[in-house]
């Protein structure tokens, strides 16, 4: 049975944010996700995850400045410092939290920037990231974004991001692969998820172009994901997407995967 996880960034935004972990074990998630955890105490959010019976699945490494626009600053050159000050604070987070996994966002190729020095400099920053990673027993992801959302981004594409984890040669670097971007960049989903399996330590969804909850959309999700299931995925799909309308009622696709909590006594 696949195991999905609830982005909190995207879903129960109806609450604040930590009040979300007690609305999606409600509902009967069972692990989660967000963007960051760094605007919140991470005792505080430890406090939520053991309250509700959750399990910290990913978040993401800082990212730079996101309310001026960055999306990760894996790719930047000249900033290396602030990367690796970003990766000690990211390990005290999962330390605390019993998060195995983190993502490195790539980011937009900084104004000026060729695309050889914008990958040398990501390949320098998870080369110094994957061993300390290892070392307290969390894994490193790279996740390829579409461009129609993200303009400029620097992993665009599965090949991409595979040739960079084989360059790097690290064996704590993962693929996230996020079906929603993938589709937009590049389909042929099923096949290429077969194809990268063992690469994939986790995945993401949502159904494009709104990138809304499954059946909104054009990705046939009740096919693909009974063949991620028979291809004997056993990580973590995190529900990455805007709901339509309230979130409660966007979940009717996951009734198969989620049992929720008894209200009754």
């Amino acid at each position: 049975m696949l195991r999905l996880a609830a982005n909190l960034t995207m879903l129960f935004t109806e609450v604040p944010f930590l009040d979300r972990f007690a609305s999606a074990a409600a509902v009967g998630f069972k692990g989660v996700e967000y963007l960051f955890p760094y605007d919140f105490d991470k005792y505080g959010i430890k406090q939520r995850l053991d309250q509700h019976g959750l399990t910290q699945v990913l978040h993401n490494l800082p990212a730079g400045d996101w309310a001026a626009g960055e999306r990760g600053i894996g790719c930047h050159p000249g900033r290396h410092d602030e990367f690796e000050e970003g990766v000690a604070t990211a390990l005290s987070y999962t330390a605390t939290l019993g998060c195995t996994m983190l993502n490195c966002l790539a980011g937009v190729v900084p104004a000026g920037v060729d695309a050889r020095t914008a990958h040398d400099a990501f390949i320098r920053n998870l080369r110094y990231a994957a061993p300390r990673l290892s070392a307290a027993g969390v894994r490193l992801l790279i996740e390829p974004i579409n461009t129609r959302d993200i303009p400029g981004f620097f992993l665009t594409t599965t090949r991409q991001a595979i040739d960079i984890i084989d360059e790097v040669g690290s064996d704590n670097l993962y693929l996230q692969y996020d079906i929603y971007h993938m589709q937009i960049m590049e389909g042929d989903l099923a096949k290429t998820i077969e194809r990268n399996l063992p690469r994939i330590a986790h995945m993401q969804l949502a159904d494009p172009p709104g990138r809304h909850q499954p059946g909104t959309g054009e990705v046939g999700f009740p096919f693909l994901l009974d063949f991620i299931d028979r291809l004997g995925y056993t990580g973590w799909i995190g529900c990455e997407y805007k709901p339509l309308g309230r979130t409660e009622d966007s979940l009717v696709w996951t009734r198969r995967f989620l049992e929720p909590v008894s209200t009754e006594h």
